[in-house]
């Protein structure tokens, strides 16, 4: 797909996905970054030990726990979570600071962390993308072949209580259908993204050619 010819707004907009495991969220993300440009993927903050391959800054800020504790008390971070005894959080002070150049950052997150980035930054546009169904979902989890029957069943209570958040959420967008919910996820950034209040600077130029030729 090609990109779309689309001018970075006067502010970026931070935009929050979630979505249970195996739902997809990797692949359609992927094409949302390849349509649109000017958008920007925080990178986390972890305490777990980089991977092979992975590195600082990059895949990860990788911080010790005493440090983590320190951007936690200090408020630094929009959000934070602890998973099997590692702790994850998303820096705030880089991702206001895209905002204000007029980049828009993506945060793939769980409706926990959704909870605290909008408690501190309430004008985030939040969307979740929804399995079609139950069986479907654990089709999807069995197809990896990667998982035991007990990470699955995990995975499905998990799940579970991602979905029950999901009422709370702007948008929803059903990945029954991979080019439909493509489009659909595409489309939710383009029209947030094209709102008036985030346009004031080149609506007034055009503004200004039409009062310069009106005038002559």
């Amino acid at each position: 797909m090609a990109t779309l010819s689309v001018e970075p707004p006067d502010e970026g907009v931070l935009f929050v996905v979630s979505g249970p495991s195996g739902v997809g969220k990797s692949t359609l993300l992927a094409a949302v970054f390849e349509r649109i440009p000017h958008l920007g993927f925080s990178v986390s903050a972890t305490t777990r030990p980089p991977r092979v391959g992975e590195q600082d800054g990059e895949d990860y800020h990788f911080v010790t726990h005493a440090r983590f504790a320190e951007l936690q008390e200090a408020g630094a971070l929009l959000e934070s979570a602890t998973v099997y005894g590692q702790s994850y959080g998303t820096p705030r002070g880089p991702v206001e600071k895209s905002l204000r150049r007029g980049e828009s950052i993506v945060l793939d997150i769980d409706v926990q962390g959704k909870e605290q980035v909008c408690h501190r930054l309430p004008e985030a546009v939040t969307v979740f993308i929804m399995p079609p169904g139950s069986s479907e979902l654990e089709v999807r989890l069995r197809g990896r072949g990667t998982d035991s029957d007990e990470v699955i069943a995990r995975r499905m209570r998990e799940a579970y209580a991602q979905v029950q958040g999901a009422s709370a959420y702007d948008y929803v967008v059903f990945n029954d259908d991979l080019e439909t919910a493509r489009a659909s996820l595409c489309g939710i950034l383009l029209a947030e993204l094209m709102r008036v209040g985030r346009r004031s600077t080149r609506m007034d130029v055009v503004l200004s050619g039409f009062s310069e030729r009106v005038s002559e």
